[in-house]
């Protein structure tokens, strides 16, 4: 409110004049009551009133919910409307105080944004919850670009050709990438390497030879403190008429980021994918310099590889050749297996480009496994045998005894069975290319086939196990 306005509210107002000293000492007096919740406490620089606290391990002590109760408590000595938002990171847990407690996991005065549900959540914040320069808030708001998420759905090469650094952390900051924290667990210190080429060039090679050494060097740096690199950015700079400009021009960078399946800390794995980037990266103005990043670290992996063993693998070199060979044949040439919601066992599945398929957790798989699946031999071999489907289902000659299949013939050959097990019965599709099929697993002369009857009445080779 204005002066005037307050005075309407209430005639007997008395208004103090703003003093710093005074401010500080209340601060500090808050910062101190704050530590009998939590040991990470920081008063955010610029913005009185507000204070980043560390909310993780306390799971043993009621978890958050609790922690958002003893922080209102306290916080309700200095303001009677005090509020907490919890998150991952500090963007989306101010933007969390800002909101409605009935949008999200209400804990009382406290707003608990779902584990990994940042970028979710800030989709629909105001832009003046995200950090930035009034400058480029102006811009944006002037583009329609109100909201967080419509700034992180914005291409980020676009982003910084047209604001730079500032707008390049203002869309990570948008998209809930925000590595500010509070005392106790302060960001590693930056890892990065900036090399000036002599002179511009069109081509890749001597970019590729500097970013080399680049990596080398942070590859030491990581080895030293127990850390792998989980994320690296590559920046280049570009000669593309600006730097006839007087300074302080904004150079024109355009940044890639490699975000690593398996962190890793050696140098020839982190330089594969590095040139895996770069052989790709076409150059629409010759770069004048190169700058490589650490932008995010994880703990080194105590795991020690055996010269002698021929079971121990290297992930982290698995990670660097597969991308080696998306630069070489192209990103379709390294595939993953997918499966599908279809019953047919030709389209349960599929193959499919992408990025490297990262653990989430227990599978569906293991789950039921411990949730009281059979463990007997029969059923582990069932679970572990593959199915080797052929291109198409080719069609074979039956011989039926009690109407089970007793021997095929297929390809010229008859294979006599020893077992033959109906396994189910499928039909569907009617929409697109109905089925109505029963199908047989078959055992005979070292062979293990798929079989099924079509509705027609004709017999089929789907497959075999191995």
């Amino acid at each position: 409110m204005t002066a005037a306005e307050s005075r309407a509210h209430c005639a007997a107002l008395e208004i103090l004049p703003w003093r710093d000293e005074t401010i500080a000492g209340a601060i500090t007096e808050v910062t101190a009551a704050l530590l009998a919740a939590s040991p990470r406490v920081t008063p955010v620089a610029g913005e009185p009133g507000l204070w980043w606290v560390g909310a993780s391990g306390f799971d043993a002590l009621g978890g958050e919910r609790a922690l958002a109760g003893r922080l209102a408590a306290i916080a309700r000595r200095w303001h009677p409307r005090a509020r907490v938002g919890i998150a991952d990171s500090c963007v989306a847990a101010r933007a969390a105080t800002w909101a409605d407690a009935r949008a999200g996991d209400a804990a009382g005065d406290a707003v608990i944004v779902p584990l990994g549900g940042d970028a979710r959540w800030l989709a629909t914040a105001p832009l003046a919850l995200v950090p930035m320069g009034e400058e480029l808030r102006d811009t944006l708001a002037a583009l329609g670009i109100r909201h967080a998420g419509a700034l992180a759905a914005l291409e980020p090469g676009d982003v910084e050709r047209r604001w730079g650094e500032e707008g390049r952390r203002a869309w990570r900051l948008a998209r809930g990438e925000d590595d500010r924290r509070p005392v106790l667990a302060r960001p590693a210190a930056p890892r990065t390497v900036e090399v000036e080429l002599p002179v511009p060039v069109n081509e890749m090679a001597p970019v590729l030879f500097l970013a080399r050494a680049a990596v080398e060097t942070l590859a030491e740096e990581l080895a030293r403190d127990a850390r792998a690199a989980a994320t690296v950015a590559i920046t280049l700079a570009l000669d593309d008429a600006r730097g006839a400009l007087p300074r302080p021009a904004t150079p024109h960078t355009i940044t890639r980021e490699i975000r690593l399946a398996t962190p890793t800390a050696r140098a020839a794995h982190l330089f594969d994918h590095c040139r895996a980037l770069l052989e790709r990266w076409p150059l629409a103005a010759p770069a004048c310099g190169v700058t490589i990043a650490i932008v995010a670290t994880a703990p080194m992996s105590g795991a020690q590889g055996d010269l002698l063993s021929t079971a121990w693998r290297d992930t982290a070199a698995m990670d660097a050749a597969f991308a080696r060979l998306r630069a070489e044949l192209g990103a379709e040439s390294v595939v993953r297996p997918e499966r599908r919601e279809e019953h047919p066992p030709e389209h349960a599945g599929e193959w499919r480009a992408g990025a490297e398929a990262r653990s989430a957790g227990r599978g569906a798989r293991e789950e039921a496994w411990e949730e009281g699946a059979e463990r007997d031999d029969d059923a582990h071999a069932a679970r572990t045998a593959a199915l080797r489907l052929l291109e198409e289902p080719e069609a074979v000659e039956v011989e039926r005894e009690h109407d089970a299949p007793c021997a095929v013939w297929w390809r010229g050959r008859r294979i006599a069975l020893d077992h033959a097990v109906e396994v189910e019965r499928l039909s569907g599709d009617w929409w697109k290319a109905p089925y109505h099929r029963d199908y047989w697993r078959c055992d005979g002369e070292g062979a293990e086939l798929l079989v099924f009857v079509d509705h027609e009445g004709g017999w089929y080779v789907q497959g075999w196990y191995d």
